[in-house]
């Protein structure tokens, strides 16, 4: 028996992806026996849920779920299993609430909101079959009911949850909306959430954001009667529940003030005329407030930054007015840069998260790219200029320190407009002369702003000639972790940006690998704070171009948990450096093909030639990859995948495929890849992103439903989204195993439904796929056939093969009689099943080649009894369809052939060939073509 608790839970995933549900269930039991890791025991409750689930048994799954939840309260897998277990148990009010707790927790993703939106009308439904909502007067003092239920404090804790949810359930109904509305419903809700009760704040909140959608006039009046000050002081709270739910109420608003999302009219709202613009400034300039008050939380600062991240930028560029974000930079751009300057080990910082000041960066990138010409990039230069210089003050140090923070940010953000703030007079060298201080705080700021500096190559010769030996001087001497680790970093990005030649070694002591142990220490120590931990991941970043480095990295499973753990974490600060280090640790990053004879050439004029290192070579890379798998590295990814969109960049989101693409070449660890998550996660990285990046994730997804079972794989809805990604793959442009895979998955769709069968032929793939079946590649030909064979199922697909001026139904013809086995089986399937769906396709088969008599009667005497097979039942389609064209058989040789295969005597494995041949001699006799032996 196993002992390992990491390889029963593996042993676990396998069967249940086999379906074998009740095994499943005794690995997972038996991992949870001997587990003694908290994190790994609620995957392990969670997985035995699933089980649960499969097997009906709801009191169970809903049990296992709650005990998941107990040890990571925002495992969304638990919560949503254990709201199915409950909604099958019939309580839905329960089950509604940890749907909504999904929802939160991933506003995105479709099936929560679907089953949000189910489980409310559940709700409802049941309500109205009680008999309690029948008419508008039963419903007002249903609505009073709740209220009255909620703000009395001595009313039970289930009645007050069961009157919270249907209050949201009601509100998001626009009969229960306007009743709240028009019953002073809004008075009410501003009550609950004076109460300062948590769970009644939500509700309140919640019920508002369901009034207000898609009703501009009643959002307008909930805005005004709330009050803009009001809605911003609830977001500032330090409660990550509250202050999200409130960050969506103020979405939900400027959704539709901007006319955004789902817009209904309602009564006489067509014909009011409301000044929305007013209302969007007053927002705007209250959020761009909140990102200097010290009375605003962390939390709240990130909300007011995301809110202002979504919604000033243009949507699209060709929309010409770019108002919005000229308002937030001559109101508001100081305000950001504030933000970013600031310093959090300093006493007189405003509270912060860590995500708040790279959201602010990212902020400040968007802004920038909105502007439309020089003018305005011109005057977003001179405010930075401006307030920077303002900050520079050679009397006081902490203000100078600020304003080397602030180019610092900017480099972070719009990178172009950072190296010209750099190149502002006496900006590098007071950096460089910071370095050099003796206060800690000097070195810590100083040493990052070198770091971001130095990505441009000029300004990194200009460090390398300044400041590499302080960067050494402080790596050596000084005590502060947080400074050593930093310095390290900064001394890896110059040997990065000073090239391979000028290398690593010259920046600091020892080898690589040492630096890379030290890294590793700092990352696997739980006592340094986050902050410089993630510095270590950045320098492992750079440091896993070296083979050793990577083998050693990967080897060390403490450290590869801490930097998933990092990666997972609230904070996404690090998401590029970690993607990069797993890009380098699976070899997954663009190598150039060195031409032999070019490096004959080079040896012959005694040029250095790069080798490979002999643990780049593949069999290391293929050992690297299953550590990472063994190590969780796909949850880690999943968890990168789903982080803001602000934080996410492009770049990372190619990375992160890259990774993907790297862990799913071997089939056999594609299993593993979807039971964690993988699937889901490739969806949007092949539809976002870098060209590149979007190739690398679709190719991934290609590879999974290449041999993967779709309704595993891609449950629901998702497998629709897949189909586009795949179709993608066959441009000619991409290369032939990218064409291949995704013919393959295609054929894996097109077997499932109808369905999804439609969505592919609305992708338009059906001409790319014919194209592919010209193919002079053999495999590429017979991939295409297939999915071919599986399409002509379709309906839509047959009446494009009757259509008149095409030559699809010669090609599949003249593919019968190619001498590859595996493409006459396709093509003879598909024309078995046109000429079977289509009468018209059976004449017209006779007319589109002088080959196809010739071709018919080779499948009907072929060797491969699968060929033979589908060739008799062409021959019995054509002479069911007309008495004349069964006459022109008869008259052929074929009329032989179907008596010498039916007179056989029966035998098991050829049975089914031989009654097609007797249906079609029966046939020919109804028609009174050929007689029965005992009348010849």
């Amino acid at each position: 028996q196993m002992e390992d608790p990491i390889q029963l839970k593996e042993e676990g995933n396998k069967y249940f992806q086999a379906s074998d549900y009740e095994k499943a269930l005794q690995s997972y039991t038996q991992a949870i026996k001997l587990n003694k890791d908290k994190a790994l025991q609620a995957v392990l409750y969670r997985n035995r849920a699933a089980c649960f689930l499969k097997k009906e048994e709801y009191a169970k799954a809903a049990s296992d779920a709650s005990r998941a939840i107990d040890i990571n309260a925002s495992d969304i897998k638990a919560l949503y299993r254990r709201s199915q277990a409950l909604e099958k148990l019939g309580k839905l009010d329960q089950a509604f609430k940890d749907a909504q707790k999904c929802a939160t927790l991933e506003p995105r993703n479709k099936n929560f909101q679907e089953t949000l939106r189910r489980l409310g009308a559940n709700i409802q439904e049941k309500v109205n079959a009680r008999g309690t909502v029948l008419d508008s007067q039963t419903r007002d003092s249903r609505v009073q009911k709740m209220f009255e239920i909620l703000l009395d404090e001595n009313s039970d804790k289930e009645k007050r949850e069961k009157a919270a949810n249907n209050l949201i359930v009601l509100g998001r109904e626009e009969a229960g909306a306007e009743r709240i509305f028009q019953n002073n419903g809004v008075n009410l809700l501003l009550q609950l959430i004076e109460t300062k009760n948590p769970e009644l704040i939500l509700a309140a909140v919640r019920t508002l954001s369901g009034m207000c959608t898609g009703h501009k006039a009643r959002a307008t009046a909930i805005l005004h009667y709330l009050g803009i000050d009001s809605i911003c002081m609830w977001m500032s709270v330090d409660n990550e529940e509250i202050s999200l739910a409130v960050c969506n109420l103020l979405q939900t608003i400027t959704d539709c003030l901007l006319g955004q999302g789902k817009e209904e009219h309602h009564g006489k709202e067509e014909a009011l005329v409301l000044d929305t613009k007013k209302d969007l400034r007053m927002i705007t300039t209250r959020l761009l407030d909140m990102l200097v008050s010290k009375k605003v939380s962390g939390q709240g600062r990130d909300r007011a930054l995301n809110l202002l991240n979504k919604n000033i930028p243009r949507k699209d560029l060709k929309d010409h007015d770019n108002s919005r974000s000229i308002f937030v930079i001559d109101n508001g751009l100081k305000k950001i840069l504030k933000v970013v300057g600031q310093i959090p080990e300093m006493p007189d910082c405003l509270p912060l998260t860590e995500n708040t000041q790279l959201t602010a960066s990212v902020l400040l990138n968007k802004l920038y790219d909105d502007l439309r010409c020089d003018p305005e990039r011109d005057n977003y230069r001179l405010i930075c200029e401006e307030y920077i210089k303002s900050k520079i003050d050679p009397q006081d140090m902490d203000k100078t320190l600020h304003a080397v923070q602030i180019v610092s940010g900017v480099l972070q953000g719009p990178f172009d407009l950072g190296n010209k703030l750099l190149g502002m007079k006496g900006v590098m060298e007071m950096m460089v002369a910071l370095c050099g201080s003796e206060r800690e705080i000097d070195q810590l700021v100083a040493v990052e702003a070198l770091i971001h500096a130095s990505t441009k190559l000029s300004r990194a010769t200009f460090i390398i000639t300044n400041g590499v030996t302080l960067l050494k001087e402080i790596y050596k001497k000084t005590k502060n972790e947080k400074i050593k680790i930093r310095a390290l970093v900064g001394l890896c990005k110059l040997g990065s940006a000073g090239g391979t030649d000028y290398g690593l070694r010259q920046f600091a002591e020892g080898s690589t690998e040492k630096l890379a142990k030290q890294c590793r220490k700092w990352l696997c120590n739980n006592s340094i704070d986050a902050r410089t931990r993630k510095w270590a991941v950045e320098g492992l970043s750079y440091l896993t171009l070296d083979a050793d480095v990577k083998d050693d990295f990967v080897e060390d499973e403490p450290a590869l948990k801490a930097m998933f753990d990092l990666a997972k974490a609230s904070d996404k600060t690090i998401l590029y450096s970690v993607a990069s280090a797993l890009v380098n640790c699976t070899n997954s990053y663009d190598t150039k093909e060195l031409v032999p004879e070019l490096v004959q050439l080079a040896k012959f004029s005694k040029q250095h030639v790069p080798e490979e290192h002999p643990k780049d070579k593949k069999d290391f890379v293929v050992k690297r990859v299953k550590r990472l798998l063994k190590a969780g590295v796909v949850s880690a990814l999943a968890c990168m995948v789903k982080a803001d969109s602000a934080i996410l960049t492009d770049q990372s989101k190619e990375l992160i495929a890259r990774v993907f693409l790297a862990l799913c070449e071997d089939p056999k660890d594609r299993g593993t890849i979807v039971a964690q998550g993988g699937g889901k996660a490739l969806i949007p990285l092949a539809v976002e992103g870098t060209d590149v990046g979007k190739i690398k994730a679709s190719h991934a997804l290609a590879k999974i439903a290449a041999i993967s079972n779709p309704d595993i794989a891609f449950p629901g809805e998702r497998v629709y989204e897949v189909v586009r990604p795949l179709v993608s793959l066959l441009n000619t442009e991409r290369d032939g195993l990218q064409n291949y895979e995704a013919l393959l998955g295609l054929t894996n769709f097109s077997g499932r439904s109808d369905k999804l069968r439609l969505k592919i032929v609305k992708e338009k793939a059906l001409p790319d796929i014919e194209n592919y079946m010209f193919e002079n590649h053999d495999q590429l030909r017979q991939a295409a056939t297939e999915c071919m064979c599986n399409l002509v199922v379709n309906k839509e697909v047959q009446e494009r093969f009757v259509a008149d001026g095409n030559d699809r139904l010669k090609l599949v013809v003249l593919l019968c009689g190619e001498d590859d086995e595996k493409v006459q089986v396709a093509a003879a399937g598909a024309l078995a099943m046109l000429t079977a769906a289509q009468k018209k396709l059976c004449s017209k088969m006779t007319q589109v080649t002088t080959q196809w008599l010739e071709i018919l009667q080779r499948l009907c005497l072929h060797d491969n009894m699968e060929v033979q097979h589908r060739g008799l039942v062409i021959a019995f389609n054509l002479i069911s369809s007309d008495k004349e064209l069964a006459k022109k058989l008869v008259e052929s040789e074929l009329l032989e052939i179907l008596t010498y295969v039916g007179k056989q005597e029966d035998h098991p494995k050829k049975q089914h060939i031989i009654n097609v041949a007797r249906d079609c001699l029966t046939k020919c006799m109804d028609y009174e073509l050929i007689k029965p032996l005992s009348q010849a």
